[in-house]
């Protein structure tokens, strides 16, 4: 009998509200076989809602790898950061051993260059534009991006009134494919997982929702490390730190990383 696939998918805030809309979400999509668990951060690391300023993402970064560390002792195949900064993805690798850690910027940048030429990236405010840009550019994939399109929106603002938020997604949408020739989307943040399949239907071209596809490509690739042996590299730029090292610095490890767990256990 094959083993299940175990993937984390981390929302990485001292907040539960939408965990149990990722796992619902991802287990739609998952494949035959694979167990999804949803987790969040402990409200002690500080209860946010969202980390789209530099400095909530670095008070909230520690105890990222604190989970990361804590799924590869537990045996999962793959982690999931769910914020489209990438947050920590390299820092988060040389702890993860055998585990694949994936993020969702990385991931929807990877699906789209397979499905189009050009992408565009639709984004909530201006202020985002350089961190995701450094973060496109450091992947390689800056020559394939027509550009980010903000709609005007903080993270929690998308949420205030639907209508008005659809409205400045799809024009967004549409100054990226009918004015930068962009050929497929990727939305850097969204109204709600799944939106993306209205948007493509009006625009008529693929619209990636990062989460998911954040996901897609964990459980794709801890099936090759399953079928294939291709375990993740751990030399060089990728090397962990001394084992023993870290236990005499006394911050890697929590007796429970996670302040909310949701979905197979």
């Amino acid at each position: 009998m094959i083993r299940p696939l175990k993937i984390m998918y981390h929302n990485p805030v001292g907040n539960d509200a939408y965990d149990q809309v990722f796992l619902d979400a991802l287990r739609a999509r998952r494949l035959p076989g694979t167990e999804i668990v949803v987790t969040s951060l402990h409200p002690e690391e500080g209860a946010f809602n969202h980390i789209e300023y530099r400095s909530y993402e670095a008070m909230v970064t520690a105890g990222m790898l604190r989970a990361v560390r804590s799924a590869a002792k537990e045996g999962f195949d793959a982690f999931v950061i769910g914020c489209f900064y990438d947050t920590g993805l390299l820092d988060a690798r040389e702890l993860s051993g055998d585990m694949v850690v994936m993020a969702p910027c990385v991931a929807a940048c990877e699906i789209a260059t397979s499905l189009a030429n050009r992408f565009g990236i639709i984004v909530g405010r201006r202020k985002w534009v350089e961190q995701m840009g450094e973060t496109v550019k450091r992947y390689g994939y800056s020559d394939k991006c027509s550009g980010f399109y903000a709609v005007g929106l903080g993270v929690t603002e998308f949420q205030q009134d639907h209508a008005e938020t659809e409205r400045r997604l799809l024009d967004a949408g549409r100054r990226a494919v009918d004015e930068d020739y962009a050929e497929a989307l990727i939305l850097g943040c969204t109204l709600e997982i799944g939106f993306h399949e209205k948007l493509q239907d009006k625009l008529g071209v693929p619209v990636i929702d990062p989460s998911i596809a954040a996901f897609k490509r964990a459980e794709y690739a801890g099936s090759l490390i399953r079928d294939c042996g291709w375990v993740p590299s751990r030399k060089w730029t990728s090397e962990a730190p001394p084992e023993a090292e870290m236990a005499a610095l006394g911050v890697f490890d929590a007796k429970n990383a996670f302040g909310n767990r949701i979905g197979n256990t």
